[in-house]
């Protein structure tokens, strides 16, 4: 294995993180495994953070009102997608920092926003997940701004929104002139779709950020082909920060300052549980937090690459048992054409229930019978996949979308 600055980098984490913990014995949580290594730190989930929060990782003699009203913390939630919405602390501005060093493993992003120190950026995400605040009961432009951030976005179901509320976003996305889209698929898609009919384009925009969900293959098609810029997968939690960045070659890369990851329990395949222990908020700092991902590593003899593999509670089951995530679902559309968006549910027999909402062209009879067989064959289905065209698709309560789910989870 060539010994690449990364790789270097890479095993020097796990000593940096064994310095790091006894920095961490004043947190209430981890008193009790003072002294260990991290290998033999227990995991922890989103119940541990609840529980007697925030005195389970106030220090002694912190009091939570106090640091927030001198401003030295900020208090977030979760979206709740998968459980109940957690508070997270951190110290203020550390959520921008993070952002910045993660955004620069992207040699196109950190050229751009070298040449625009103060790159504006547009964002369309839920409004219950902008992680910051929620602008969905402001009406303002000017309370929707926040330093060099548009929130343009106010409804939580983009299928629901009226031509002149897109109207009212594309205009406010060309006024504001942003570097940058800062986008949720789902979202950014449908929003694209309406900028395509009108023939709506955006010549300031050098790049578009994809996060807050899995960034499936019909949604990056979309805004590739209507927008004409690059689009990369940013990943990470409100509790944990911004974990990977999707590179120029298409590769998704850890920040090894932000985080340090572990691959744990994984399958035949290698796919497991993502476990992260952050390393810069020393507010609220996370050891061992299993965040609900699959994620698969690949080390390979000059790097280390991540792919993201979606919630562990959307993956499906093969007839033999074993388990097929969001990912290895969404690579059957790979090939095709016409889909805008979808959800592909199991139900307890094994069966499975295709409801696609269709793009601007709707694919035809081979094309789809060409997927379902792609999906009946990874799934080693004995009936036929049920396919129903629809005009819209519910989200979770959190405002995200589920591309696979089973029933019952």
């Amino acid at each position: 294995m060539l010994a690449t600055p990364e790789l270097i980098r890479e095993a020097a984490q796990l000593a940096r993180v064994e310095e790091l913990l006894p920095r961490w014995c004043d947190v209430p949580l981890y008193r009790a495994e003072c002294g260990h290594k991290l290998s033999l730190r227990p995991m922890i989930g989103k119940r541990e953070l609840r529980q007697n929060f925030p005195n389970n990782f106030l220090r002694d003699g912190q009091n939570l009102d106090a640091l927030l009203l001198d401003k030295s913390v900020e208090l977030e939630h979760t979206s709740g997608s998968s459980e109940e919405r957690t508070a997270v602390l951190f110290g203020r501005g550390w959520w921008n920092e993070q952002e910045t060093r993660v955004l620069r493993l992207n040699r196109l992003v950190a050229q751009v926003l070298d040449a625009h120190p103060r790159a504006r950026r547009a964002t369309l995400v839920p409004p219950v997940c902008n992680g910051l605040v929620c602008f969905s009961n402001y009406t303002s432009k000017s309370a929707r701004t926040v330093d060099t951030t548009r929130f343009v976005n106010q409804a939580r179901i983009p299928f629901m929104l009226t031509e002149a509320e897109f109207a009212r976003m594309a205009e406010e996305i060309l006024e504001w002139s942003p570097i940058f889209l800062d986008l949720d698929p789902v979202h950014g898609a449908w929003f694209a779709r309406y900028c395509e009919r009108n023939g709506i384009k955006f010549p300031s925009v050098k790049f578009i950020l994809c996060s807050y969900e899995f960034v499936s293959v019909v949604h990056r098609k979309i805004l590739q082909r209507v927008f004409g810029a690059p689009v990369f997968n940013l990943y990470g939690s409100t509790e944990t920060g911004h974990l990977l960045m999707e590179n120029e070659r298409g590769e998704m890369k850890a920040s090894l300052e932000n985080v340090f990851c572990e691959v744990v329990e994984p399958d035949e395949v290698g796919v497991g549980d993502l476990v992260v222990t952050t390393l810069t908020n020393e507010v609220m700092p996370l050891v061992r937090y299993r965040i609900g991902d699959l994620v698969e590593r690949r080390e390979l003899p000059y790097t280390t690459n991540y792919l993201i593999h979606g919630r562990k509670r959307d993956a499906l089951r093969r007839r033999d048992g074993r388990r097929v995530t969001t990912l290895e679902i969404d690579r059957c559309f790979s090939a095709g054409e016409g889909i805008a968006h979808y959800q592909l549910r199991q139900n307890e027999s094994g069966d499975c229930n295709l409801q696609l909402i269709m793009d601007r062209e709707v694919p035809g009879a081979g094309e789809l019978i060409g997927l379902t067989g792609q999906i009946e064959n990874l799934l080693q289905l004995e009936n036929k996949v049920t396919v129903r065209a629809v005009d819209k698709l519910p989200p979770l309560t959190s405002g995200k979308f589920r591309l696979t789910c089973r029933a019952g989870n």
